[in-house]
């Protein structure tokens, strides 16, 4: 992962999200940095998208750096978000 926080980027974030949240079978892994930024890494692919994010309460907002947008939802401990079920890593 090479994510460098610069001044638009460095967005402290106040919630317990931050971290590692993983699919049931390994091939989906967001990077939750405490920074507000995101490294999605998909299969073998290492930071195959990255970008900035933002909860608020329960919900995610994703900005890829492509233009990509998204968002999600946290129930009980797991983040829903476009299709896919992702469990905190410990």
């Amino acid at each position: 992962m090479n994510i460098k926080p610069n001044a638009s980027t460095a967005i402290q974030q106040s919630h317990s999200y931050a971290g590692l949240w993983v699919t049931a079978d390994g091939y989906v892994r967001h990077n939750l940095l405490p920074i507000g930024r995101y490294d999605e890494a998909r299969g073998r692919r290492e930071s195959a998208y990255q970008g900035r994010y933002e909860v608020s309460g329960d919900h995610i907002d994703y900005w890829d750096d492509t233009g990509f947008t998204a968002d999600g939802e946290f129930i009980d401990g797991v983040l829903y978000h476009g299709g896919m079920i992702l469990y905190r890593q410990k």
